[in-house]
């Protein structure tokens, strides 16, 4: 969803999140998260580094701004679009 539409009493699915639509959601389920409290305690990372291992492909560095973005938002951060992360995840991991 666009996380400026985001109303966080209104999150109940995964695709309610920001930036989470039906391809993230179906790449969330893969690693056994099907509801947003899923996220809660979550590593962005290391659910990053999950989802290259299940899908056999490394996946867009993006999606780990994606990650970052909606573990943030469940735990208490505004919503915010993806790239917002993208430096900050440049710094801390690099170019992965």
């Amino acid at each position: 969803m666009n996380p400026a539409k985001v109303q966080r009493q209104r999150v109940k699915r995964l695709t309610d999140l920001p930036n989470v639509g039906p391809a993230c959601e179906k790449d969330l389920h893969l690693l056994g998260i099907n509801s947003p409290i899923d996220l809660r305690c979550k590593d962005p990372l290391e659910m990053y580094q999950a989802l290259c291992i299940k899908t056999g492909v490394r996946q867009d560095p993006c999606v780990l701004d994606v990650f970052i973005s909606i573990t943030r938002f469940v735990n208490g951060d505004p919503p915010q679009s993806w790239w917002f992360y993208t430096a900050e995840r440049k710094e801390i991991y690099g170019s992965l």
